[in-house]
């Protein structure tokens, strides 16, 4: 079946405050209908009307708060969520935690996704955070195989590891990738980055894009993301043929 790419491009509003997100949105309209919401709009003012108002005008929503907690505020949190009506949702933890939010959603169709690595951090980073005796791509799969075993749909994970993610688990795991940067886009914070042709070729089912749509140089958002779709569409037909 064919994939469009208008399906699986995710931008990230991580803009200073809701009037920008409302911006952003309607600068897009036509081009992109999901996006993600985040730690930078999370306590800002109106940000549950704006969630309201972007599933009320058919948008799709995901919400990446990475809940992280004991099991059961974690199961009340997620059943929180999922009675906004949002599309994917982030979680962390270990499997019981992942259990947890499972039962939580309940018969929603929200899907439920677990960070590995974030893509801005590297070797160094997760050494200093204790995993000493693990490579990154270790840590990722890792922690792949254990949200596949929670019943989890899927994982938060850098392009650079989709293709064995994808290996592990049948295809059973939904890989959402961010840490993209187009070619020519600079790196800045991100350690792991892949470009959008490159993501998907290795099995990334979406795409999560910020500042490289949100703030392009010498581009307009809409076009910026008009690219990005146009790169993406032609992965995802070169990857089906």
């Amino acid at each position: 079946m064919k994939i469009d790419a208008k399906e699986r491009l995710i931008v990230a509003l991580d803009v200073p405050d809701v009037a920008a997100a409302r911006k952003m949105v309607d600068e897009l309209e036509g081009v992109v209908d999901f996006f993600k919401i985040g730690l930078t709009l999370q306590l800002a003012e109106g940000v549950e009307e704006l969630i309201h108002s972007l599933i009320a005008r058919g948008k799709r929503v995901f919400l990446d708060y990475k809940y992280y907690d004991i099991s059961e505020t974690l199961k009340k949190a997620v059943g929180r969520a999922a009675k906004l009506g949002v599309a994917f949702l982030t979680i962390h933890g270990s499997s019981v935690l992942i259990k947890a939010a499972v039962e939580g959603r309940g018969t929603s169709k929200m899907k439920l996704f677990t960070v590995t690595v974030l893509t801005s951090l590297d070797a160094g980073d997760i050494a200093e955070m204790g995993y000493t005796k693990h490579t990154v791509e270790e840590l990722v799969l890792f922690r792949a195989r254990k949200a596949l075993e929670a019943g989890c749909d899927g994982v938060i994970a850098s392009g650079r590891e989709a293709e064995k993610i994808k290996g592990l688990s049948g295809g059973k795991l939904l890989v959402v990738t961010p840490g993209i940067r187009p070619e020519g886009y600079p790196t800045g914070d991100q350690k792991r980055s892949t470009t959008p042709r490159e993501a998907v070729l290795a099995g990334a089912d979406y795409l999560v894009i910020g500042r490289p749509i949100t703030e392009p140089p010498d581009l307009t958002p809409r076009k910026a993301a008009e690219m990005v779709l146009a790169e993406m569409q032609s992965a995802f037909d070169q990857h089906a043929s």
